[in-house]
Parts: C-alpha cells; structure tokens; sequence
C-alpha cells in the first residue's frame, strides 16, 4: 500500500472530527453531570444510582463488542462502520433526551424510567462512537495522515468536552429559570440536535478507502482468536479502561467538591474553564509523536497528567482555588495527549491484526468503546458508592465522612490509577505493532 500519499480532503478531515464532537456533546453530560442529575433532580439514592451504573456496565460487557460484530458483518455500498452514522444517529439523540425526563412517576416508576433510558442510551452510544473509531484506519493508509486525523477529531472532541462541562449548568439555569428539571431537559435537547447535525455531516462527507475484502468478513472464531493473539491490544484495552476510569470518577465528583466543600456550585462552571488546557495536549501529540513515537508520547502524557494530580491533591488539602486551577490546567494537557492517542494508537493495532489474518476494525475498535462505558459505570459505581456508604444527603451539608469521600474521590483514587496506568503502560510492545521486530 502506499505511504506516502495523503488521501483525504480538509472537507473529509474536520467532518471526520466533528463526529467525535457530536458525540460528546452527550457523553459530557453523562460523564459530569448524569449522576448528580439523578442524586440532586431526579431524586434516587445515590446507592439506586450506584446499581444502575453497575448493571449498565455489565450490559456494556455485551454490547460493545456486538456492536463491534455488526460492523465487522455488514455489507454496504458505504462500507462497514460509516453506515452506523446514518442508522443510529436518531435513536440515538432521542435516547439521550429521554435519558434526562423526569415523569411524574412513582419512586419505583422513576426507577425503572431511569433503567430503561439510562441503558438505551448506553447501546445507541456505541452504534455512533464506535464507527469513529473503527473508520478511522480505512479513511487512510498513511501514518502521519492517520495521526492528522487523530488529532483533529480530539481537537474538536477536547473543545465540545469542555464547553459542555462549563457551560451547562449556565444553560441549565437560563432555561429553567430556577428548575432544575426543565433546565436540564432543554439543555440536553438542544445538545441533542446540534449531534444530530453533526453525525449524519459525517455520514455524508467520509469515505472508507482502504480495506481487504479478502479477510474483512472473517468467521468470528478467526476474528476472536486473532483479538486474543493481539496481546497489545489486550494491554492497550486495560489502559483505555483505567484512563475512562479516572476521568469519570473526577468528572462526576467535580460538582459535589465544589458544591459541597467550597459551598459554591457556580465554582464547577469556573473551575472547567481551565480544562482547555487538554487542547493543547492535543496539538503537542503532532510534533512529539511523529519524532518519538506513540508510546513516549502517551507516556509523557500520563506523566504530565500525574504531576497535575499530585499539586491538585496539595491544593485540596491546602484548600487553595489558585492551586488547585493550576493543577486542572496541568492535569488536562496530559488528559489531552492520552486521550488524543487512543484512536490514534488503536488504528495501529487494527492494521496490525492484518498480520494476524484479519481485518476487524469492529472487534478492535470495541476496545475503546467498551473502555468508555465500562470506566463510566464502574466510576460512577465507585463514586456513587462511596457517597451511599458515608451517609449523603442531596442538597443538604454534609457530614464529615462523605466530605471525606469527596476529597478521596477527587484526589487520592485518581492518583493511585494514573501510578497503575504508568506501571502497565511500561510492558506495551510499540515495536512488535509497528513490525520493528
């Protein structure tokens, strides 16, 4: 195949990107906000929450690699992973909005609302998430295209990341207007379109150039046995788990530190203003990564992302705003190296599985997806869980233990997964992808 030649037009480029924004626009919300939408709004026990997280992501154990299947077993005149954008791009909008209804229904009636949405919203997720990333390696055959690419969808993934993350809870109150529930009904909706939008602009504008038809419909027996053979796909997998695993555990306690140790919500909006910062994380990775590799530079990235921690850990226990903004701003050109990575660095593993005999960029692809759902349930299971067990009460002050909580949650837990994240890191084999060795 050829190297050198670039493929793609800026058209194709920012439209690729933009399906990554479009995508965010919901998972921000999911990630930030969903769990204090359904302790401080809807109103279910942080313990209730807890469980529908964990059942969640015991659903997403099947789900994302079935979505993988789907794309590795469908036939279209448009390819294997850009048709998802044009199936699922509705159902998946309306499973967002629904996800953040709130009927006039009984406590049990509530419950089971917010199972129902909560895991549709999960699988129609990994219908238009997952084809971001398994399309990618099919658009090109050109490394530092590839890379060029990469970095172009986290960019304008990073950008939607943060402007919902600060501009939310604004949102929130100009449409409500002092309620809660209509603002976030409103919000959610009106995110809801401009996805809408953005995914099917990707549908039109994309093209997948580069597949095998002699080994992309493989028997799923050859594509599981090749998925088990790929051993750093498999470390890459755990990585990608413990990087979502980290971020959805700070991003869902973020709203209570700040409402509940600083007795300020309105700091949340403030304090995210700082996380622009992994949009420079993300521009670093095209200089670093084409003159020191991948791994390096999502090792630097971790490293940088540990370093924020660490001062952010300090301007907790000094109780100090300066502080703990410039550890968010630390802190978040590391997120934005790691996370600009990931597709980046599967696309590699997915043409490395070519050597294995198959081209199954569903399969691989559901690494990152099933990172994803499986690190948001599990940090909201931990975050929710640890509230439960201290004795939260929403919207009241709160006691010493759950304080305690919130403190470990924002500071010690995710400090002791970036040391994980580095320690496993270490042993991934970026020569053996590469064909180096």
């Amino acid at each position: 195949m050829n190297k050198t030649k670039w493929r793609t037009s800026w058209k194709e480029r920012i439209s690729y990107g933009l399906s990554d924004a479009a995508d965010n626009l919901v998972f921000q919300m999911m990630t930030t906000y969903l769990l204090f939408f359904y302790t401080d709004i809807f109103g279910l026990k942080p313990a209730q929450a807890a469980l529908l997280f964990l059942i969640a992501r015991v659903a997403d154990v099947i789900e994302s690699p079935l979505v993988g299947m789907m794309i590795d077993r469908t036939h279209s005149r448009y390819g294997k992973s850009r048709p998802f954008f044009l199936w699922f791009a509705f159902p998946y909008v309306v499973a967002a909005v629904l996800t953040f209804v709130t009927p006039n229904f009984s406590a049990g009636g509530k419950l089971v609302w917010a199972y129902a949405t909560y895991l549709s919203l999960g699988f129609f997720y990994s219908t238009v998430n997952l084809p971001v990333t398994s399309v990618l390696p099919t658009l090109s055959d050109n490394d530092r295209e590839l890379t060029l690419l990469g970095v172009i969808r986290q960019f304008f993934g990073s950008s939607v990341q943060i402007f919902v993350a600060v501009a939310t809870l604004p949102l929130v109150q100009f449409f409500g207007k002092g309620n809660e529930q209509r603002g976030f009904l409103w919000t959610i909706i009106l995110f809801g379109l401009i996805s809408l939008v953005l995914i099917l602009n990707t549908f039109f504008h994309i093209k997948e150039r580069f597949t095998q038809p002699a080994i992309a419909h493989q028997p799923f027996r050859k594509i599981f046995k090749a998925a088990f053979a790929n051993k750093p796909w498999l470390l890459f997998s755990v990585i990608i788990f413990l990087f979502w695993l980290v971020t959805a555990i700070k991003n869902q306690t973020t709203v209570y530190y700040f409402k509940y140790v600083f007795h300020d919500q309105n700091l949340v909006a403030r304090a995210n203003i700082f996380t622009f910062s992994s949009l420079i994380g993300v521009l670093l990775i095209i200089r670093i990564a084409n003159r020191c590799g991948n791994k390096r530079t999502m090792m630097s990235g971790m490293w940088i992302a540990l370093c924020g921690q660490i001062i952010l850990t300090a301007g907790s226990l000094l109780h100090s705003l300066p502080l703990l903004y410039a550890a968010i701003t630390i802190n978040c050109i590391g997120q934005g190296m790691i996370v600009g990575l990931i597709s980046i660095m599967i696309a590699d593993l997915i043409r490395y599985g070519i050597t294995l005999g198959v081209q199954a960029e569903g399969v691989f692809s559901s690494a990152s997806d099933f990172g994803v759902n499986l690190g948001l349930g599990i940090g909201g299971l931990i975050t929710a869980g640890l509230f439960d067990l201290s004795g939260y009460r929403a919207n009241h002050l709160q006691n010493a233990e759950t304080l305690r909580m919130i403190h470990w949650n924002y500071t010690w837990i995710p400090l002791a997964i970036y040391l994980l994240m580095i320690t496993l890191f270490h042993f991934y084999d970026e020569r053996l992808v590469k064909g180096e060795k």
